[in-house]
């Protein structure tokens, strides 16, 4: 493939659509080629690779599991589509893995070429950037909630994100009183059933409900009282 068709197809991707000409022949001199085969991981959740990856050829989907190996599916990639920027971008881990769903072709690009062309650090841009890459990595873990957990861990999981680590046993607390109306919602479930998992949570001392309508979670701690602590799973 040409360095001509690899800057055309740069050009194509989102994130690099506003790329000045140098940037972008820049970017379409450092880019190396790989293949993958079917089945074949791009990224893996929970790792680094310090590269994007832009398709193309082939397919591959985005994928999460939980710890019993149910998968649920975010995206389908095809030709043009980046795999990895927003690790590149916020330095934290990959939040789902990408396969090769069939044989696939993709261009690598390290992390110091792209970090070369992104804005300066303390730029708006680049604030504006890792906010989007917060509330994208926000999302995945929605679905990854609603698609692979039950009522019980999609209500743990919102109350773990809301909640601010106290130190010691005493668990986490979720200063702002959150109804369980707006809980329900949040989760994907009635209120009645989300109404059932709260008091059962309650009268297990997994949760406790403050006076002033703040709640302390004990996650990775044990309650007064009880032998085990919530998990989201």
């Amino acid at each position: 493939m040409s360095m001509v068709t690899d800057l055309e197809l740069l050009r194509r991707v989102p994130l690099f659509a506003l790329l000045t000409a140098e940037q972008a022949r820049f970017l379409s001199g450092a880019v190396s080629k790989r293949r993958f085969k079917r089945g074949e991981t791009l990224v893996e959740v929970g790792q680094r690779s310090d590269a994007l990856f832009v398709l193309i050829s082939g397919r591959a989907r985005v994928v999460s599991a939980d710890v019993r190996g149910r998968e649920v599916i975010y995206a389908t990639l095809r030709p043009g589509d980046p795999v990895g920027e927003m690790s590149l971008i916020d330095g934290l881990p990959h939040s789902a893995t990408v396969r090769a769903e069939v044989l696939t072709d993709a261009l690598v690009l390290d992390r110091d070429s792209f970090l070369r062309c992104l804005p300066p650090g303390g730029s708006v841009g680049h604030v504006v950037m890792h906010g989007l890459v917060l509330r994208l990595r926000q999302a995945d873990r929605t679905i990854e909630s609603l698609a692979l957990m039950d009522v019980y861990g999609r209500v743990a999981r919102v109350l773990l994100d809301a909640a601010v680590p106290q130190g010691g046993s005493n668990g986490a607390l979720v200063c702002e009183k959150i109804s369980r109306q707006d809980l329900a919602k949040m989760v994907g479930a009635s209120r009645e059933m989300v109404s059932r998992v709260m008091k059962d949570l309650e009268e297990r001392g997994f949760i406790e409900v403050q006076a002033d309508g703040s709640m302390r979670v004990y996650a990775g701690a044990t309650p007064p009282g009880q032998a085990a602590s919530l998990d989201a799973g």
